[in-house]
């Protein structure tokens, strides 16, 4: 499994998550880079080996909310990844890990995830969530389209952002931390989900909510 993320602090806490017991031995675990132009880059590099290294792809990390009412803390699960551009690709099995990180004690939400090239504030937060968009990040869309279209993909982030409560700078608010704690915590579920899209089509009842610790394929700067 690939489990890409954008920042240092994502990697860090990604880093400390349980991984205990993984399928198909240690996944790679890769820092992208913020934003999509370095993300696309890295993500390539990755698969110019071949795609076929991997069995899935786990896009995490941070996200900023945009529905009215979200928590930082709170996880969010991408039922659809959306591109500026309009392009919607979707996941794999988005309601089965959202129930999986429930059942660790999460508060989760699940809806479309937007792509932004940029930070998106006020106005422009609020005209996405109209059109239906739940969270925006910066990378998701850019990877999508490097990656094979059979490949399971799942997007899980972690709120540190609020349309009432903009972050300024992670790590300046108890927000950061508790987004922090709660990423290395959805670790086990993610694992689930693994486990879960290699059986398929068949979809087991249960996750197996118990992998090795991640090795580091490539840091972009």
């Amino acid at each position: 499994m690939l489990v890409l993320c954008a920042l240092a602090p994502e990697a860090w806490a990604l880093r400390g998550g349980d991984w205990a017991n993984g399928l198909g031995g240690r996944p790679v675990l890769a820092r992208i880079g913020m934003g999509p132009t370095k993300a696309a880059r890295t993500v390539s590099s990755l698969l110019a080996a071949g795609s076929e290294a991997y069995s899935a792809v786990v896009l995490t990390g941070f996200c900023a909310a945009v529905a009215p009412g979200t928590r930082p803390g709170e996880v969010f699960v991408a039922d659809k990844v959306q591109s500026a551009s309009g392009r919607s690709t979707a996941t794999r099995q988005p309601e089965a890990l959202a129930q999986a990180l429930r059942c660790l004690g999460l508060g989760v939400r699940v809806g479309a995830l937007h792509s932004a090239d940029h930070v998106v504030r006020g106005p422009e937060r609020r005209s996405l969530h109209q059109a239906g968009v739940t969270a925006v990040d910066m990378e998701s869309a850019a990877v999508l389209e490097r990656l094979p279209a059979d490949l399971p993909v799942a997007a899980v982030r972690v709120v540190v952002d609020t349309p009432e409560r903009e972050l300024l700078r992670l790590g300046t608010l108890p927000s950061g931390l508790r987004a922090f704690q709660t990423l290395r915590a959805t670790v086990p579920a993610l694992l689930g989900w693994h486990r879960a899209v290699a059986a398929e089509p068949h979809v087991p009842h249960a996750f197996d909510t118990s992998l090795p610790t991640p090795t580091i394929s490539q840091e972009a700067s």
